[in-house]
């Protein structure tokens, strides 16, 4: 007996379907393992409108007894945001109320940890640089950024070593070794402390530098929890950071100065030495106090004409590095500026974070308490309740319209609720997602989406059998014509939802969330399991032999084929269709000519004769 053969189209449909199911086992495994070993759930984290939470009320303290103005009090409601979203949580609210109190409100109870970050003032630092290394393997950024003087100069003698120049101490090898090289030269079994005993007295003496310190530095990666653990870093010892883009990463010697020396810091074009103009490039120009030009010249005399990188000083924010210049001179009087490849906006930025950065105030918790949700539990049964009337209504229809192929639509539905229930739960867990009413929303307008993704798709293969193709013809030829349409939808679709979640904030971000989700998880679905399971079904009786109720009925379409698509003429025409055809006839004949008339005549009456 001969082996039968299976058709290419079957073979890719089956590996699409194992793929999908892959996806899902693997989903489903992955969030298993979490619950068995870490903090997972079976279910998505709940919003605040949903689930209820802490909210704290924090008032503002100046340190130097001024009062808070507004613009630092919204400067601060950006650094806890940063923060709070920081430690995994989403969908806090942090705002301001009256002239001198924030208040946080965040989802489920507040671990200690976060509230430390949230009491705790924004700590801008300067240190030096001890080390610099790409935070990814290959990616090299580049760093141009440099200090110099107000006017833009630096003495001549840039190769001379520079005054008050601590002497490097004796480390060994990890004084020799490249930045990359770290793990290499550090050996673990002779590790010992992370810092050396006793502890130097100059920040700059790179006898911080031990083995121990420098596999840290090694074994570091710019990640979030990695992040988290150097917030609260020790102003009197190194520190193992990375830059705010995550491409960098340092070793930073102690605190020299902080935050509350500068006074001002501006965005501002470059001047041309010697004036009459600017050179077009922008810069940051930054102003200290009496206190902060004498400690910041001593700093900057050390610095100017050494090798790179200890020739770097790091403004550090909140344990990241918001920029790492190097010094490009001598700067005595309290004002240097920061220059690099900066454009408007990001100069703006940095002077803003370097101005507002360590704000010379602190946060006095005024009161803590619980909270219930917002909106309750009545709400939330409502918005489903309004989701499954959408289903149903979508499911009718499909049935209505498209009869047993309907079914198609249902499962499909079914299989993206899955997707989406899995990967919402996945992010939950991995990425402090919580699912609020906005989000509910996101996933309920997504019906739609979904469904009209197989309505394109379904029509497409009705257009390919009334030209006259064969069922297993019509299925692929209408997939590549719906696959183009589905696309060009969901791609703008997905964009809205990207260019929202960039933009919002809080519960609209939740909104453009799942939004987006779900439109990729339509693509998937459509491209794995819609059109796979179309192709298995027009190889069965049912749909190849174009059943009444199939939805490839050919009284619906406007042609009739028998067997597997061998179309042909309808034998009986309706009364309808019979009175077109005597219509068109008369018309025809009466747009004959005379002469085509006595030409049909005299051929008649020659074939009498």
């Amino acid at each position: 007996m001969a082996k039968r053969s299976v058709a290419p189209a079957v073979r890719s449909a089956r590996r699409s379907l194992i793929f999908l199911l892959a996806i899902i086992v693997g989903l489903t495994g992955l969030i298993t393992l979490g619950v068995y070993r870490s903090d997972a759930t079976w279910t998505p984290k709940l919003a605040l409108d949903l689930q209820g939470g802490t909210q704290i009320l924090l008032a503002a303290n100046q340190n130097d007894g001024k009062a808070v103005t507004g613009e630092q009090l919204d400067q601060a409601v950006s650094i806890l945001r940063q923060r709070v979203n920081a430690s995994g949580v989403s969908e806090a609210e942090i705002t301001t109320q009256g002239s001198n109190h924030i208040s946080v409100a965040i989802p489920g109870k507040v671990d200690d940890e976060t509230l430390q970050r949230i009491q705790a003032s924004a700590a801008l630092d300067f240190r030096g640089v001890f080390v610099e290394a790409p935070a990814t393997a290959g990616v090299v950024p580049e760093n141009g950024e440099s200090i110099e003087g107000a006017d833009g100069e630096a003495p001549a003698d840039a190769e001379a070593p520079a005054a008050g120049e601590a002497p490097a101490a004796d480390t060994g090898d990890a004084e020799a070794a490249p930045a990359g090289d770290a793990d290499a030269e550090a050996d673990p079994a002779a590790a010992g402390d992370r810092y050396p005993d006793p502890l130097p007295t100059d920040p700059a003496d790179q006898a911080w530098l031990t083995p121990a310190l420098l596999e840290d530095f090694a074994a570091f990666t710019c990640t979030s929890d990695s992040a988290l653990e150097v917030a609260n870093a020790p102003a009197d010892k190194p520190l193992i950071t990375c830059d705010e883009t995550g491409m960098l990463k340092y070793i930073v010697g102690p605190v020299e100065l902080t935050g509350d020396v500068i006074t001002d810091a501006v965005a501002q074009q470059q001047s041309i030495q010697g004036g009459g103009g600017t050179t077009g490039l922008w810069e940051v120009a930054i102003t200290m106090n009496k206190q902060g030009a004498k400690e910041f010249g001593k700093v900057s005399t050390r610095l100017f004409g050494q090798q790179p990188p200890l020739n770097q000083f790091a403004f550090v924010l909140d344990g990241k590095v918001l920029s790492a210049p190097t010094m490009n001179a001598q700067i005595l009087d309290g004002r240097p500026a920061i220059s690099g490849n900066f454009t408007k906006e990001s100069s703006q930025v940095l002077a803003d974070q370097l101005k507002f950065g360590a704000l010379p105030m602190s946060f006095t918790v005024q009161s803590q308490e619980d909270i219930s949700s917002t909106l309750g539990s009545n709400q939330l049964i409502g918005g489903l309740i309004a989701g499954l009337i959408g289903l149903a209504l979508v499911v009718v229809y499909s049935l209505f319209q498209y009869r047993l192929l309907g079914t198609l639509t249902i499962a499909s539905l079914g299989v993206a609720a899955i997707l989406t229930y899995l990967l919402l739960t996945f992010f939950s867990w991995r990425q402090g997602y919580r699912l609020s009413l906005a989000g509910v929303a996101g996933i309920i307008v997504a019906i739609g989406f979904t469904a009209d993704s197989f309505i394109v798709y379904f029509e497409r293969i009705r257009d390919q059998l009334r030209d006259g193709f064969g069922i297993t013809a019509a299925v692929e030829g209408g997939w590549k014509r719906a696959l183009r349409t589905i696309l060009a939808s969901d791609g703008v679709n997905l964009l809205a939802a990207v260019v929202l979640f960039v933009l919002a904030v809080g519960n609209v971000k939740g909104f453009a969330f799942t939004l987006g989700l779900t439109t990729i998880v339509d693509v998937i679905v459509v491209a794995l399991f819609t059109h796979p399971m179309m192709t298995l079904l027009a190889r069965t009786k049912v749909y190849s032999g174009g059943y009444r109720f199939s939805g490839l009925d050919p009284r619906q379409l406007g042609a009739v084929y028998q067997g597997r698509a061998r179309f042909q003429e309808p034998v009986a025409a309706t009364k309808s269709s019979a009175k077109k055809v005597a219509k068109s006839r008369g018309e025809a004949e009466r747009r004959q000519t005379i002469a085509e008339r006595k030409a049909a005549e005299t051929a008649g009456a020659g074939k009498e004769g």
